[in-house]
């Protein structure tokens, strides 16, 4: 081969036509990949949306798609560290297509935001307001154009109907798909905002990616999936996770609050909130049935509660209890229980506020706070405090007093001495005077 020849064709130079197909080296692609999922929205494997995949965020008309997308941009911002208790990744600039309904959509994106923060979404956000110039799945190559136009990494459609006609179609949906991967082949992250079928299968709550409206190439190329489930205006909803990054994540119920434009997590949907709940232990199946809100969890249900009841166990947040038997002869189930240990340690507790009631006056919705607090964990004697993602929680009292801290973490008062000394240093007090 002579200098002047390409060392991948072997065709002369001028004749070389590699240059224009970006190729990479298949060892390199193979071994070369990271250890860790590089999440976008989460963390381990609690993945809500990877980087360098596609995030569809769908659900009924009302149910909270806008809420919580005004929440991931104001975390992409950097004014805000989690959404719904996960840690969000911030972008370089995001741009967000307003295409059904902009100023519907603008008043919802506000509600979160403070008056001061005007200047950020300045400097890192850029909107188009109505449909695209072209249709998206006809010209795949335009939503990769918008968003490097806009010098963004991460590039959100509201909604997807909008985005392109005739979803239905597996030619629309196959279209769609290209433009989407064409933007994240150049390193854009996709939102989507889409909606689902009229109703679930015999009326019921969707369940399946059959449910999501449209061509089966629409949820094929998404990396993660997400549903809400309510109906419109609803308060209380339900997020499920029908295709997962990694693990299963929830299903959580999610309460939002409309007014201020926030949401967060509550309780029930929980591990370690349900394993601190069960003085006498918890089985995999039995926390399959309360995660899911059923008696008679699925086998994929149970297996991924075991794998959460595992997670936490390596994290020394739980242990194992022992075997109990199972009924009609199966094999016996593992018991789990949170640590049983007491131990106390100083930690740093960072929390988002969410209702109004959750803070004091002075410290918006969607502000990240951080103080230290004293962990204690006695699983048959303490209450120890509920963790509530997104959202914020009291300690509960302990009902022995000499295992609390007052005031700063890790400080004692003369008041919270045991009364017998308090007494002695009263004596002798007395006894030099």
């Amino acid at each position: 081969m002579s200098a002047r020849e390409c060392d991948r064709c072997n065709n002369s130079l001028n004749k070389c036509t590699c240059k224009q197909y970006k190729f990479r080296n298949g060892g390199s692609w193979l071994f070369h990949q990271p250890q860790e999922v590089p999440a976008r929205w989460g963390e381990g494997s609690d993945i809500l949306w990877a980087r360098g995949e596609a995030l569809l965020l769908t659900g009924s008309p009302g149910t909270g798609k806008t809420t919580i997308a005004g929440q991931l941009v104001r975390a992409l911002l950097g004014l805000q560290d989690e959404v719904l208790g996960f840690p969000v990744v911030p972008a370089t600039r995001v741009l967000y297509l307003a295409m059904d309904r902009p100023r519907q959509i603008a008043r919802a994106l506000a509600r979160p935001f403070r008056p001061e923060e005007q200047r950020a979404a300045s400097a890192k956000l850029d909107t188009w307001e109505g449909p695209p110039p072209v249709d998206l799945a006809q010209h795949p190559e335009v939503l990769r154009d918008m968003a490097q136009a806009a010098g963004a990494d991460v590039i959100i459609v509201d909604s997807l109907k909008d985005a392109a006609v005739g979803l239905v179609e597996d030619e629309v949906g196959a279209g769609w798909n290209r433009a989407r991967q064409t933007a994240i082949a150049a390193g854009i992250d996709v939102l989507e905002l889409h909606h689902l079928v009229k109703r679930g299968a015999n009326g019921s709550a969707p369940s399946s990616l059959a449910e999501v409206y449209g061509s089966t190439w629409i949820t094929s190329g998404a990396g993660s999936v997400l549903v809400l489930i309510g109906e419109a205006g609803d308060a209380l909803v339900e997020m499920r996770n029908l295709k997962p990054v990694m693990e299963t994540v929830g299903p959580l119920k999610i309460e939002h609050d409309h007014t201020a434009g926030v949401s967060r997590v509550v309780d029930g949907s929980d591990p370690l909130a349900l394993l601190r709940s069960s003085p006498s232990g918890i089985t995999a199946t039995e926390l399959a049935g309360l995660m899911n809100d059923t008696k008679n969890p699925t086998a994929n249900q149970k297996e991924r509660a075991r794998r959460k009841l595992e997670r936490l166990c390596s994290e020394r947040l739980a242990e194992l209890l022992g075997e109990v038997p199972a009924a009609h002869g199966g094999r016996p189930q593992k018991r789990y229980g949170a640590t049983t240990r007491a131990t106390t340690a100083v930690v740093e507790s960072r929390t988002t506020t969410a209702l109004s009631t959750d803070h004091a006056p002075g410290i918006p919705a969607g502000h990240t706070t951080t103080e230290a607090t004293t962990a204690t964990t006695h699983r048959s004697t303490t209450h120890p405090t509920t963790p509530v993602r997104g959202g914020v929680r009291r300690p509960s009292r302990s009902r022995h007093r000499d295992r609390e801290v007052s005031g700063p973490a890790g400080a004692r008062t003369a008041e919270d001495a045991p009364t017998s000394s308090r007494r002695k240093r009263t004596r002798k007090s007395r006894s030099d005077g």
